[in-house]
């Protein structure tokens, strides 16, 4: 009988454990997961310790992945060919990759994400008025200036405010660069770490004003430019390269590291974005010494021209994942934008998050965005977000580049234009 009953008793026990080990497993099956396949390389970092703080403090995993920096649509097309183990949380960051992905997107009316936006002004919808995207943040880009070695050259801090200005002291900084111990730009390298700065950030201010010419034609992707302010592009990107301690000749083979030189006071001009506030801070630089200025490029009236504003960082959620995963990535994204310490971290590396909630930015670039906007500067928005089919855009434009560094003449440079012009009406064909 003592037999029997300890027998049912272990019978007991194993049931009770089982049973409770189901509960567990079912319940941590129904909180879901997040796997955010993220867009932005110098985030990498900020966005692996939110990712473990959210599941310390639930218990749902949230996996960060990162693709290397210009090959996001290729990572994001083979990821999403992994059926269950594709991500949860993606970026369709302009009208183009509405058209691609706009199926593969959730629709986010009326969740508590987009409720929590406190404007409408970063969302993106198909044809048929689907919310795919919503902007995480807002980011400026122009030409960041070192103010203390723009004095230490003779010249005010305030004294650049068109080409011809930043064109007198971008020379006269680099023919006296061995007296003054620092050059005019730093490094223009044209490899995948780079690059997107002059063919996906530098190239708006052609986009922006032809978008000034014609509006209309602009209020969705156009099928064709005309590549009209091409020259002032070249006015810019010429002045660059030609005023820098690298030969424009080697820029082609990449490997250089101008937030280095800018950050070791080796170059007065940096051209790139608010982003670089945290690494340029953490270098010991201080925001007083610290600028940014438009693309000045000999466009008539841009002394009032402001900083390149917008974003190509569009959340989307992916629709074919499980209700349960749909569900913890939406509760996973509110949480990133309302709580304190998460946001905190999100908007020291991201500058600014367009939510209700979330932390204020401290960073300067961002204020100086505003200021130029105070004052009655006309804001650049990004219209690089139209570029069609862009990874073979932009990589057809590097070549181009590339072959204009290494034998700059009206020929080579003629090939720079039709990369951009006409490629933008055989990228914009193929994927229709």
């Amino acid at each position: 009988m003592k037999k029997l009953l300890a027998l049912m008793l272990v019978l007991v026990m194993v049931f009770a454990f089982t049973a409770c080990t189901g509960t567990e497993g079912d319940a941590n099956a129904k909180k879901g997961s997040v796997y955010w396949l993220n867009f932005k390389p110098e985030s990498d970092g900020a966005l692996k310790e939110i990712a473990k703080l959210y599941t310390d403090k639930t218990g749902v995993e949230v996996k960060v992945v990162t693709a290397a920096s210009g090959t996001y649509n290729e990572t994001l097309t083979a990821e999403m060919d992994k059926g269950d183990a594709a991500p949860t949380l993606f970026v369709v960051g302009n009208s183009a990759a509405v058209d691609t992905w706009g199926d593969f997107c959730y629709d986010l009316t009326d969740t508590d994400i987009a409720k929590e936006l406190n404007t409408d002004a970063y969302m993106l919808k198909d044809e048929n008025g689907k919310l795919c995207s919503i902007g995480y943040c807002y980011e400026c880009y122009g030409i960041i200036v070192n103010t203390a070695l723009l004095e230490k050259a003779g010249f005010a801090r305030d004294y650049i405010t068109n080409f011809a200005t930043l064109k007198e002291v971008a020379e006269k900084v680099h023919a006296e660069a061995d007296t003054l111990g620092f050059d005019a730009f730093s490094s223009a390298g044209m490899d995948d770490s780079s690059s997107w700065r002059f063919t996906g950030h530098m190239i708006n201010l052609e986009y922006y004003y032809e978008s000034v010419d014609d509006p209309a034609a602009w209020e969705v992707c156009p099928a064709e430019i005309k590549g009209t302010y091409m020259d002032n592009y070249k006015n810019l990107y010429d002045l660059m390269v030609t005023n820098s301690k690298t030969d424009r000749k080697d820029l082609a083979t990449g490997g250089f590291d101008a937030g280095a030189e800018f950050k070791n006071q080796e170059a007065l001009f940096y051209v790139n974005g608010n982003w670089e506030w945290g690494g340029i801070s953490e270098a010991g630089m201080k925001a007083e010494d610290l600028t940014m200025i438009p693309y000045y490029c000999g466009v008539e009236g841009e002394e009032k021209a402001g900083l390149n504003c917008g974003t190509e960082n569009y959340w989307a959620v992916n629709a074919n994942a499980s209700e349960e995963n749909i569900k913890a990535t939406l509760d996973f994204m509110k949480w990133l934008v309302t709580d304190a310490d998460a946001s905190a971290k999100a908007v020291a590396t991201f500058g600014v998050m367009p939510y209700k909630n979330a932390v204020e930015s401290s960073n300067p670039f961002l204020a100086q965005a505003n200021e130029y906007a105070a004052a009655g500067n006309y804001t650049m928005p990004w219209v690089t977000n139209f570029q069609p089919n862009v990874d073979a855009y932009r990589a057809a434009a590097v070549s181009a580049i590339n072959a204009y560094n290494a034998d700059p003449t009206d020929a080579t440079w003629e090939a720079v234009e039709t990369a951009f012009v006409a490629g933008w009406a055989q990228n914009y064909q193929a994927i229709q």
